[in-house]
């Protein structure tokens, strides 16, 4: 599907606040509620738009450790052992990326003792053959949008 410049308008509105009404966003944009909603609707549709959600703050949650962490692959299986990470409820995001590193995968703990129960979780996962463990000091900026 191509995006054109009123998609895209719509969309960056809708990452910075997603709570933003038809009608208010059809205001700002000076364009017709019926138009931002027919598109919200084909963007849905066309999968682009995949949900709607809150932006919040996880060390406020009590997730205060972020790693990163290297995942090597053995016999060809990283498809396999990506789709096994991604069901872990700690991991924010699985990367197949390239490199020698096979898979990069961040994650979210509340204690570093979740963190080790982890990492050894991860090192039982058939055909891993090693994983590097990255602990974040310090975060200057975590936000995926792209606004």
């Amino acid at each position: 599907m191509n995006l054109d410049k009123t998609d895209e308008r719509i969309l960056k509105n809708l990452m910075v606040d997603a709570r933003l009404s038809a009608r208010q966003m059809a205001l700002k944009l000076g364009m017709s509620t019926v138009t931002v909603l027919s598109r919200i609707k084909k963007l849905e549709k066309e999968k682009i738009i995949r949900g709607y959600t809150a932006i919040i703050d996880h060390e406020k949650l009590g997730y205060t450790l972020t790693a990163i962490i290297e995942i090597m692959a053995k016999n060809d299986k990283i498809l396999d052992i990506e789709d096994e990470v991604s069901k872990f409820e700690n991991v924010c995001g699985v990367y197949d990326i390239t490199g020698s590193t096979d898979t990069i995968i961040i994650a979210k703990f509340k204690e570093r003792n979740e963190l080790s129960s982890f990492v050894k979780s991860l090192a039982a996962i058939p055909n891993v053959e090693n994983t590097i463990t990255h602990v974040v000091l310090n975060t200057a900026k975590e936000d995926f949008r792209l606004t």
